[in-house]
């Protein structure tokens, strides 16, 4: 999985050309992951719309499926990113097969230990600042936790969060993989514009 591109996370509620055409568009502004993440559609739903980025996203990105092990099945998706309350990796792993990428969400450098040591193959560290996206994403954490993760952990670590233009510079340099920003690319007038953005400044604050 190419974590060198700007990490894509789709919202109906935001999006303003639905989230096929910000797919698209994310792809062809950098985005080398696009995650899937659905809170208010019925399953049958969520595994047409999955199957359909997935046709978009085939030879060009990796799609993840957010939460739903079972949509990333019904849509052989790539992989699943899972939460401190969703379903246990271990059940997860048994269910996916080795093949498949499991992302866990972590708040602290004990979950980030916990989560590498039980097999995860990377880190979504949330939230870095005070974020309205997510409701229940806690408290922000700031740099020190990028720092403090990414430099204990050998898995690549993706930021979310608060995350916009003027901040992602920061949080690259704090050591982080890559990026998501939500709101600022999925709110956006130009989602392509916004993500070639983002994704210039993970290219260029990567480290070497």
């Amino acid at each position: 999985m190419n974590f060198h591109g700007f990490y894509f996370i789709t919202d109906s509620g935001l999006s303003k050309n639905g989230i096929i055409k910000d797919v698209e568009a994310a792809i062809r502004g950098g985005a080398t992951i696009i995650q899937y993440r659905e809170k208010c559609k019925d399953i049958g739903a969520m595994v047409i719309e999955a199957r359909e980025i997935k046709k978009v996203c085939r030879g060009k990105a990796s799609l993840i499926i957010n939460d739903r092990v079972d949509v990333c099945l019904a849509a052989d998706a790539d992989g699943v990113h899972l939460g401190q309350t969703d379903m246990d990796y271990q059940t997860a792993r048994k269910l996916l097969g080795g093949g498949k990428t499991i992302g866990i969400t972590v708040h602290d450098l004990k979950e980030a230990r916990a989560a590498e040591a039980m097999g995860a193959d990377y880190l979504g560290l949330s939230p870095v600042f005070e974020t309205k996206t997510k409701g229940d994403a806690g408290r922000a954490a700031g740099l020190n936790f990028v720092r403090d993760v990414s430099g204990a952990v050998s898995i690549p670590t993706v930021a979310i969060g608060g995350i916009n233009l003027e901040n992602a510079v920061s949080v690259m340099k704090a050591g982080a993989t890559t990026l998501c920003a939500i709101s600022a690319t999925v709110g956006s007038a130009d989602v392509e514009k916004a993500v070639r953005e983002f994704t210039e400044i993970i290219i260029n604050n990567s480290p070497r």
